[in-house]
């Protein structure tokens, strides 16, 4: 069977690919890391590896390590002081991250370990005065800087040519405009019919979240609609590429 390519004009299945989302009814996100620091564990370790089961018991178990009993609050909280500021993490050599983490790579093929990237990404943040998750929200709306951080944080190994780690670290420090269409998501769009990689995937988001935002009349965001995706892909049998 030939496999639809979906266009962004909002043709009859792009109005089909957007009842499919309804249907997932996306939500706002409802909780947060309190902290940079973690915000940079979630991202790194997410890097092929199963989210409940691996990294968020990672995450987890960092910080309690610096003493962080409570390390998420309500998306909708007031934002607090960083309790963990990245001057503390950037203390920590690879070899002491390897102990409160784990041992994975970016990559099982030449890869680098997953410490001593979370601890590059903590550098470079660290060189553009940005040490605290108060300090990331206020990036996100700092066009010039945050390209320079951005090209920076591209240059990490493991980083991949569709910039999907870097695009997630964004989301979760609170842009919702930026998405991660992974694996899972790709295959929720390939089960509907729709075969294309993660720039496709972002075009496609994007047209959706506007598209649904103008039928509901209330604002649904290319993360919710992301989030919707990777959650029902994750419940779907990997599928594997047709061929026009």
């Amino acid at each position: 069977m030939h496999v639809q390519q979906v266009s962004p004009e909002g043709d009859a299945a792009t109005r089909d690919l957007a009842n499919a989302v309804l249907a997932l009814n996306p939500k706002p996100r409802e909780v947060r890391w309190t902290s940079l620091s973690l915000c940079i564990l979630d991202a790194v370790w997410s890097i092929g590896a199963r989210y409940e089961a691996v990294v968020v018991p990672v995450v987890r178990t960092f910080a309690t390590g610096f003493g962080l009993e409570s390390p998420t609050v309500r998306a909708d909280s007031p934002l607090g002081p960083d309790p963990l500021p990245l001057p503390a993490l950037a203390g920590l050599g690879v070899g002491s991250l390897v102990d409160k983490t784990n041992r994975q790579r970016t990559s099982t093929r030449g890869g680098i370990l997953k410490a001593e990237a979370a601890l590059r990404h903590v550098a470079v943040f660290v060189e553009h005065d940005v040490t605290t998750l108060a300090d990331a929200i206020e990036l996100l709306s700092d066009s010039e800087r945050l390209a320079d951080v951005d090209s920076e944080l591209r240059r990490i190994p493991g980083e991949g040519g569709s910039g999907i780690r870097r695009g997630y670290l964004w989301m979760l420090v609170g842009n919702d405009d930026v998405i991660k269409p992974d694996r899972m998501v790709l295959r929720w769009l390939r089960h509907h019919g729709v075969d294309v990689g993660p720039e496709g995937a972002r075009e496609i988001i994007a047209t959706l979240a506007a598209s649904l935002t103008a039928t509901i009349g209330t604002p649904v965001t290319p993360w919710e609609i992301d989030h919707a995706m990777w959650t029902a892909g994750r419940l779907l049998p990997p599928t594997r590429k047709r061929s026009p």
